[in-house]
């Protein structure tokens, strides 16, 4: 029989003085609401970077493949994709699709407005999957080998800035020589949520850029590669470009959008931080109570030490008693946090300005794995933090604790 944690249930069953219940109180609360936000932290830190990185390789693809040159327009140089390179891609694990695309800059005119963007040519081995869900209305291009498609996808960006929807009509300008222009119908209206490129983007037949600039029908301005695994995306692409060949570079997405990544990277140092302060807040919650405890409980103290108990075995009481308000806070504290997770991803009550953050309601996503390594985490630090406080019970000598009132 565990003689210290019978102890420690007798002392949780029986009556407390009212100070001494309201610190405990106070304790669990303290680690109920630390508990709670860092795992709503974690989650949404955890749904704004996959959310992004959805987006932004979802638009582009994990990886490009292009000529390596020291182009640095938005327009692309051709490029064949020869025996060697293309097999290199078959083999190569982590692919999950390759698209071709290339890039022409251009100047739409409509209802009196004009503005400036690039037209993004896509073939028929588009993954068209990430634009349906992104449709605010319209189709996604209707795209053949045998004929040229004059529709285009415009953003809602640029739709609510030349007064355009779905079926009318643009005339694009390419400023080349001689000047082109081509006229085309708004086939769909997408909407990343990402003004950079919101802003800029237009897609259109990928053939149409071909013709524009006299290219061959295997002449493309790169190609774009999913990934299965994102956390890969670095080793692959850095494969890719040391054995693609010396006309062919490989560029991630984090090496394309450093700014957008460099931010997701603080939203981890947030995440720590609040880490660090809520594991103090509770810890000193614990530590107050601990002390309140056995001052409470002195004279039981010295009884015990007058009979022959040792001061670990007294210590271990007070940590079993601890280590059980610990686990209450704890209980509601995942009740807390995870319901809130829970009802945020389902519902999407609280909603952001989608010009600033990207998107228009905070995302979550909620990983168990995480969870349990906070719920683990929180339970060792604060166990821990009890260790010296505990030591107090050292200090107390059984004739005065039995004097004590």
């Amino acid at each position: 029989m565990n003689l210290e944690l019978f102890i420690a249930k007798r002392i949780s069953s029986s009556a407390q003085r009212t100070f001494s219940k309201v610190i405990v109180t106070i304790a669990i609360t303290g680690i109920a609401l630390g508990l709670a936000v860092m795992i709503a932290a974690f989650a949404i830190v955890t749904g704004f970077q996959g959310q992004i990185r959805s987006k932004i390789t979802g638009f582009s693809g994990a990886i490009q493949l292009v000529k390596y040159d020291l182009n640095t327009s938005l327009e692309n140089n051709p490029i064949q994709l020869n025996d060697h390179a293309a097999q290199l891609l078959s083999k190569t694990p982590g692919i999950g699709h390759i698209q071709s695309f290339a890039t022409k800059t251009g100047i739409i005119s409509a209802n009196d407005e004009i503005e400036g963007v690039v037209l993004k040519g896509v073939g028929t081995d588009f993954n068209w999957q990430f634009y349906k869900d992104k449709l605010v209305s319209g189709k996604t291009l209707t795209l053949n080998n045998d004929s040229i498609a004059n529709e285009v996808m415009i953003s809602q960006f640029l739709a609510d800035r030349l007064k355009l929807k779905t079926g009318d009509n643009i005339l694009m300008y390419f400023v080349q020589e001689p000047l082109r222009r081509r006229k085309f119908k708004i086939s769909g209206i997408f909407d990343l949520g990402i003004e950079e490129l919101d802003k800029m983007y237009v897609l259109g037949d990928l053939k149409v850029i071909q013709r524009l600039n006299n290219w061959k029908a295997n002449e493309v301005g790169g190609y774009e590669i999913a990934v299965n695994d994102y956390k890969k995306i670095d080793t692959i692409s850095s494969y890719i470009f040391q054995n693609a060949g010396e006309d062919l570079a490989a560029y991630s997405a984090r090496e394309r959008y450093p700014a957008i990544f460099d931010w997701l990277a603080l939203l981890d140092v947030n995440a720590i931080v609040i880490l660090v302060l809520m594991l103090l807040v509770a810890g000193i919650n614990m530590i107050s109570a601990l002390l309140i405890l056995i001052l409470e409980r002195t004279n039981m103290i010295g009884l015990l030490k007058a009979l022959g108990a040792e001061n670990l075995s007294i210590r271990k009481i007070f940590l079993y008693k601890a280590s059980y308000l610990i686990l209450r806070g704890m209980l509601i504290g995942n009740i807390l946090g995870i319901g809130f997770c829970l009802i945020q991803q389902h519902f999407r009550i609280i909603t952001l300005d989608q010009q600033s953050y990207y998107m228009n309601f905070v995302p979550i996503e909620l990983h168990w794995s995480v969870v349990i390594l906070l719920n683990a985490g929180t339970l060792i630090a604060c166990v821990l933090m009890l260790l010296i406080p505990s030591m107090l019970v050292t200090r107390i000598t059984p004739i005065k604790a039995l004097r004590f009132k």
